[in-house]
């Protein structure tokens, strides 16, 4: 699998990168002041090129296709059916995408989750598909590119420099 493997999937299930770059830009802006979009693709393109990640999307979107053609085994097929709102395997497989960046992947997923911005709504409000994971990975994928410019920002304060006064 390549990165570009992993855009032609996402766009077979109706996600672009430019999608998911903007939810990472609506997640940093306000903490970036000079983050652009371009930043933003960037950087999920990085998290796209990890094997781990891949592998992760790969997983998660097979299974909700394999739900869409009903070839699961009861009674998991049930389950996705109706995304059992206590079924937390979507959320817990989500994570391993989150946790290659650290803690404030953690938290951004949560919020995201939460709030289903941009295409996460869309995808998540979609009955003519099943999308009981991908939710949960655009999810991950986004907080995790998040992440990942929030530990390279440039112009995020240095408290290297302060001394402790005892």
């Amino acid at each position: 699998m390549t990165e570009q493997h992993m855009i032609q999937l996402l766009q077979r299930r109706g996600v672009s990168v430019d999608q998911v770059s903007e939810i990472v830009y609506k997640l940093q802006k306000p903490y970036n002041d000079q983050l652009t979009i371009q930043e933003c693709v960037d950087s999920v393109l990085a998290v796209l090129s990890k094997r781990e990640v891949q592998y992760t999307l790969y997983t998660g979107i097979a299974l909700d296709e394999l739900a869409e053609k009903k070839m699961l085994p009861e009674p998991l097929q049930s389950i996705l059916d109706v995304d059992e709102p206590l079924y937390g395997v979507d959320e817990t497989l989500a994570l391993g995408i989150v946790h290659v960046y650290g803690m404030i992947g953690l938290t951004s997923f949560g919020y995201l989750d939460k709030e289903k911005i941009g295409i996460i709504r869309a995808l998540n409000d979609d009955r003519s598909s099943v999308h009981v994971f991908l939710d949960d990975l655009i999810c991950g994928l986004a907080a995790a590119a998040s992440a990942r410019i929030a530990h390279q920002n440039e112009h995020a304060p240095d408290y290297s420099s302060k001394q402790r006064l005892d």
